[in-house]
């Protein structure tokens, strides 16, 4: 498994709504904060090795109600 961050922008006012339904329907995503500037939310999600990343923001996370825009961070390592 391994980590990616998306920024989601949403429409106005639907913020909250689209981070309650990406916990409650995208089985990969793991956190969603509310955040303040360009973007609404930050998303952590956890992907398969194998799993495509640009298909799964496409597919998955880009095809939610209210989402306008988003930017995704893929990790390398870990530092704990």
């Amino acid at each position: 498994m391994h980590a990616i961050f998306i920024l989601v922008k949403c429409e106005l006012g639907k913020a909250y709504e689209v981070a309650a339904e990406m916990v409650d329907r995208i089985e990969q995503v793991s956190e969603v904060y509310s955040i303040s500037g360009q973007y609404d939310l930050l998303v952590k999600c956890y992907l398969a090795k194998d799993q495509d990343v640009g298909h799964f923001v496409t597919g998955t996370v880009q095809q939610m109600p209210h989402i306008k825009d988003t930017q995704t961070i893929i990790t390398f390592n870990a530092f704990t």
